[in-house]
């Protein structure tokens, strides 16, 4: 991305200090520009990302590196001169966990380093285990009778469904085609659907896996191999067992690439003994059960005790250093902050920075904090301080440039939305579609009646090759792509914070 030149800024700040978009709506292009110029010329968004990413390594929510990182981003914020920064509690979480040690080898038929890592909240080996492979393929309760009395003292292989590779004719990166993107801009509203009958409840199930767990253990088994879904020496990688307190044992386990494990069971179905070599070790930290999220302001003046959040979350999964899950996000709200600290923006309203945990257990971070601050999503029971937010913006769908925003149903905003987007058209940003998107902080807010909104963003390699799996690092990231997300973040947060009134609301949505 080149940079803007001083006579191309003169020129546009000349142009207009004002733009009137849709509806008259107002934008302050001479603020954009001066953003614009930070962000492009003057970025600090990969340093903030690499002292994220390369220095505090993984961030399990409840892990060392997540503390690190806490007090880290507290410091960085502290020090770009925003106020009232703090490490603040959400609520109990439950066991810490992290990685101390991962080796894992075939040592027979011939040797092989193979690549799997440790599934979350299991146990370490107790020194190094070495054993042959037992293959078992386990669909339901009734499969575990024909391996009875045959796993002792063995490593256990949890064959997957399938395990055939096959060659990739698709890019595993892509951007947004802009077919798609006109697709999302003419979407409509989504009818409600009447309900001419109650659903009968859910049938209770077994939980299969919990169930293989215990039949493992009891069985005598020394540790478990499961996974298959990555490929290429990508491993997806979760949660193996219960962080509760009360939880039941479970084997030592770790994840492993496809093309490892699909050799291991084609070595074993052939009649070949084939034997592993495993030491890992694992910490569980008990010393407390209490996470935190990190939050800083930039404070208002004529409506101070109003409100624009911006976040993302800090949490990720400990098999790399989670720099497009989510420290992508994160580094990009951090620069949208530090580029509007930089240039001496005064807002009307307070804008506050909140950076999560425990997003990937369930938006635990920001569920906790909406909770303590605005109200019970369960109950629906509102604070006052529900009401002085204007709007929550989120990131949280990879390290790719932001395309446009999804107007989470709030249709009332299309015309001002599409205003504030007309400046970055140049740089690929313009879609606004009513469509809603799931599964990352924002909904925290909008479940409470607070506006919460995600950007879209380009995919890139996220979905095949970064999103929870140890590739998810700095190298995935694209530098242009950080810098115009955190411009457009900046811009979005400071038109939210000097408008006259706060963002229109959609209906408070009623007691589940």
């Amino acid at each position: 991305m080149r940079k803007i030149s001083g006579i191309a800024l003169m020129a546009l700040a000349c142009f207009s200090l004002s733009f009137t978009g849709d509806n008259k709506v107002k934008v302050d292009i001479a603020t954009i520009i001066r953003i614009k110029n930070e962000g492009l010329n003057h970025s600090k968004v990969m340093e903030t990302l690499f002292e994220l990413t390369d220095v505090n390594g993984p961030r399990l929510t409840g892990s060392t590196g997540m503390r690190n990182a806490e007090r880290w981003a507290k410091a960085k914020l502290q020090g770009w001169g925003l106020e009232n920064a703090n490490i603040e509690q959400w609520g109990s979480f439950g066991k810490g966990w992290e990685v101390n040690k991962c080796y894992v080898a075939m040592t027979a038929p011939y040797y092989q380093q193979l690549i799997a890592v440790p599934r979350a909240w299991t146990p370490g080996t107790p020194g190094i285990a070495k054993a042959n492979v037992v293959v078992v393929r386990i669909d339901s309760v009734e499969d575990m009778a024909k391996y009875a009395g045959k796993l002792r003292d063995h490593i256990v292989l949890l064959a997957p469904a399938k395990l055939e590779t096959s060659p990739n004719f698709k890019p595993d990166a892509s951007r947004v085609h802009d077919t798609m993107l006109q697709k999302m801009e003419v979407e409509e509203m989504p009818k409600p659907v009447a309900a001419d009958k109650p659903v009968p409840p859910a049938k209770p199930r077994v939980n299969l896996r919990r169930a293989i767990d215990s039949f493992l253990v009891s069985e005598g088994a020394l540790a478990v191999i499961s996974g298959g879904r990555g490929t290429m020496g990508t491993v997806f990688t979760s949660n193996g067992a219960s962080r509760a307190w009360d939880a039941k044992p479970v084997l030592p386990e770790v994840e492993m690439n496809l093309e490892h494990m699909a050799r291991i069971v084609r070595l074993v179905k052939a009649g070949h003994d084939v034997q592993i070599e495993m030491d890992t070790k694992t910490t569980f930290l008990i010393a407390d059960s209490i996470e935190n999220n990190v939050v800083a302001e930039i404070p208002g003046t004529d409506l101070k005790d109003e409100y624009v959040m911006l976040g993302g979350h800090m949490d990720c999964w400990h098999a790399a250093t989670g720099a497009t899950d989510n420290g992508a996000g994160v580094a990009v709200c951090m620069e949208a902050v530090r580029i509007l600290q930089t240039i001496g923006i005064k807002p009307r309203r307070t804008i506050r920075i909140l950076l999560w945990s425990g997003e990937e257990q369930g938006l635990l971070g920001s569920r906790g904090y909406v909770k303590n601050h605005f109200g019970n999503r369960l109950t629906m029971d509102i604070k006052p301080e529900q009401g002085r937010v204007s709007a929550y913006y989120n990131l949280d769908n990879g390290g790719g440039k932001i395309r446009g925003i999804y107007l989470q149903n709030n249709e009332a905003l299309r015309p001002l939305f599409t205003a504030w987007l007309k400046p970055f058209a140049d740089m690929g940003a313009s879609t606004v579609t009513i469509k809603n998107t799931g599964s990352t902080d924002h909904i925290s807010f909008d479940e409470i009646g607070i506006p919460g909104f995600q950007f879209i963003q380009d995919g890139l390699d996220y979905g095949t090759r970064t999103h929870h799996t140890n590739m998810d690092s700095y190298d995935r990231i694209s530098e242009e792509d950080l810098k115009q997300a955190s411009i457009i973040m900046a811009a979005f947060v400071y038109n939210t914070a000097m408008m006259d009134e706060k963002l229109v609301r959609k209906p408070l949505p009623t007691h589940p």
